[in-house]
Parts: C-alpha cells; structure tokens; sequence
C-alpha cells in the first residue's frame, strides 16, 4: 500500500501595504518580484497622503512564504496592514 504525504502550499497572497512615495510602486514591486517563490505581483495604488501610499498587492507564486515577503516589504520602507486574501493548495505525493 502506498502512503501519501500532503504539501501545502500558498500560491495567491492579496495584501494591503502602506509604503513610502519612494521607491514608486513600480520599482517596489519589482524588489519584492525578487524574493524566492514570486511568479507574479499585480499592484494597485488605493490612497495617496503627504508622506505615504496604501497599495493592494496581488502576489502569485509557489510556496509563497509570508515571513520572508513581510520582510521585503519592511526593508523597503512599507508595511503590511492586512492578509486581505490566500490561495493555498494542496498536492498529494505518493511515495
């Protein structure tokens, strides 16, 4: 009998973030594009205020981990304000 093993994985991140006017919202999202995992990232300026931007970010890849984009957002000057969506998926490995 063959045992199976589940992966999960979280494919789609839809965040709220608060970033500084610079970088712009093109080259931020080109930096966090870098980070490991990131196919995709789809931004949207929502707000705009004397000193900072709200952007929504759609982000798709695979295995997306939260910590390590949350980390690219802090170092470049942003915030993430909410988790507004997740994509996760889950494939079987037969062994």
């Amino acid at each position: 009998m063959s045992e199976s093993r589940d992966n999960i994985q979280i494919t789609r991140l839809v965040l709220d973030v608060l970033k500084p006017h610079q970088p712009d919202v093109v080259e931020f999202s080109k930096r966090l594009a870098k980070v490991e995992g990131i196919r995709r990232v789809d931004s949207a300026v929502t707000e705009v205020d004397a000193e900072t931007e709200t952007v929504k970010m759609i982000i798709d890849g695979n295995d997306l981990d939260v910590e390590e984009i949350s980390e690219a957002v802090r170092s470049l000057g942003g915030a993430i304000h909410s988790i507004d969506a997740a994509v996760v998926e889950k494939t079987e490995r037969r062994k």
